[in-house]
Formats: C-alpha cells, structure tokens, sequence
C-alpha cells in the first residue's frame, strides 16, 4: 500500500531546460532498480519548471530514495542546472491507483 511520497518542484536556469528535461529522464532506469519506489513521475509544468513526484509503501523506503542514486545525482547538479535549490516536500498519501 502506498502511504508516503515526495513532491520535488524544479526551476531551470535559463537555457539549462534541455538539460534538466534530459536529466529526469535519466533517472528512470535508477529508480526502477528501487524496490521500494512504487511509483515515479518526472513532471514538467511549463517552459521552465519540472516536477519529481514519487511514492513509497513506508517511511523506510522514501527515506532509502532520499539517501539513493537519483537524489545525490540532482544534488551534485543542482547549481549547475537549477535556478534555486530543489524544492522537496514530503507528503502522506490518502488514496491511490496504482496497476496491480
């Protein structure tokens, strides 16, 4: 059952879109190695604003992805492709769908 997740908005600097699009989507085949990342979205809102939402089934899990790949990946790139430092927002789940 899916009871945590994360919320991550991102800002591109300017002319660095391309390459924060590239990077999320680099970050697929990390996460699918997750076990305990269910679910894993990589979002963009506009021209220059980008989104990860993800979802874990404990507290464990969403904080084994915080120590993980991806996470340390985004922050080793942050000021080199990001207009401010990743906004990460921690939220409970209250109902899902997800495939069975």
């Amino acid at each position: 059952m899916t009871k945590v997740a994360l919320f991550v908005r991102l800002e591109a600097k300017s002319g660095k879109e391309g390459e924060v699009e590239n990077f999320l989507c680099s970050g697929l085949p990390i996460v699918e190695a997750e076990p305990d990342t269910i679910a894993w979205f990589a979002i963009r809102f506009g021209p220059t604003t980008f989104g990860i939402f993800d979802a874990f089934p404990t507290e464990e899990g969403r904080q084994a992805h915080l120590s993980g790949k991806v996470a340390a990946a985004l922050m080793a790139k942050a000021s080199e492709i990001l207009a401010e430092p990743p906004a990460i927002e921690k939220v409970d789940v209250l109902a899902a769908k997800l495939p069975s």
